[in-house]
């Protein structure tokens, strides 16, 4: 099984459509099974899709309306399988945008999770969070895929007040195949902060326990959020809530495994057992 996370900064990149169809080049050649993807946004003043043209689509939320500049729809319809596929919207991003949390499947959505983590519930403060998870079948087991894009450590609407309400939500499926994906705007190296936090709480770092790893960084530069960081960061993760034996972690999307598509690197992993 290989699972894929990616930041994808959807539509303030240059060339976004190129972009757009060289991610889709890479889940085509490497068949990857799921991927979750954060910051996928669509024009707030974009004409709607009809559910006639939304293949392989499953709603998660009954009143979230996909738009034709959808990231994500776009996505789906370059990728070569019939990826299955999810979205909500989390707050407005970059002023004009819906900014939300999408995973693609390569196998049929089951159930899915759409949950605040929050306090804030403001749609026009970027500080408000949500996690998107589905259930979905792979290698003949039920497995759960949970996406999510978090605030920093010490935000007025902090990471621990809202990785405290995941754990909340997802209490009661933790004794299943469960897998936790996306950008936690926390550095692993960082002790007592974020990443020790989520470690205490019993999850695995798919990243620590593989086989074979590279240096495991995503972002590099400064980007929003982070505006003066010098330094290669791991910001992005999959985790998850029982061990599971890693092939690789890889870092990819990076102009080394993959052509860079945003202002973060992915991260896929291969698992041997899903």
């Amino acid at each position: 099984m290989k699972i894929m996370t990616l930041n994808t900064h959807a539509w303030q990149e240059e060339n976004q459509m190129d972009k757009i169809k060289q991610l889709a080049d890479f889940i085509n050649k490497h068949q990857i099974d799921v991927i979750s993807l954060q910051e996928v946004n669509q024009s707030m003043d974009e004409e709607p899709v009809s559910l006639p043209e939304l293949s392989h689509y499953y709603s998660a939320d009954p009143n979230t309306v996909i738009k034709r500049d959808n990231y994500a729809y776009v996505l789906q319809k370059e990728l070569k399988a019939s990826y299955y596929w999810t979205w909500i919207p989390t707050h407005v991003g970059f002023v004009t945008y819906d900014e939300g949390l999408a995973i693609l499947s390569r196998t049929p959505i089951s159930n899915s999770i759409n949950e605040y983590v929050s306090r804030l519930r403001d749609y026009r403060n970027y500080r408000t969070r949500k996690i998107l998870g589905i259930q979905t079948e792979i290698q003949g087991r039920a497995a759960w895929f949970v996406n999510g894009h978090y605030n920093w450590w010490n935000d007025e609407d902090p990471f621990k007040g809202q990785w405290d309400e995941t754990e909340r939500i997802l209490k009661d499926l933790k004794h299943t195949p469960l897998f936790i994906m996306g950008d936690l705007n926390n550095v692993a190296e960082i002790r007592d902060e974020g990443y020790d936090y989520v470690i205490s709480k019993g999850w695995h770092d798919l990243y620590m326990n593989a086989e074979s790893r590279d240096e495991g960084a995503t972002v590099v530069k400064a980007i929003a959020g982070w505006e003066d960081n010098k330094r290669p960061l791991r910001i992005d993760y999959i985790f998850s809530s029982h061990p599971v034996q890693v092939k690789s972690s890889a870092v990819v999307m990076n102009g080394k495994n993959g052509p860079v598509v945003s202002d973060h690197f992915g991260v896929m992993a291969h698992i041997s057992n899903g």
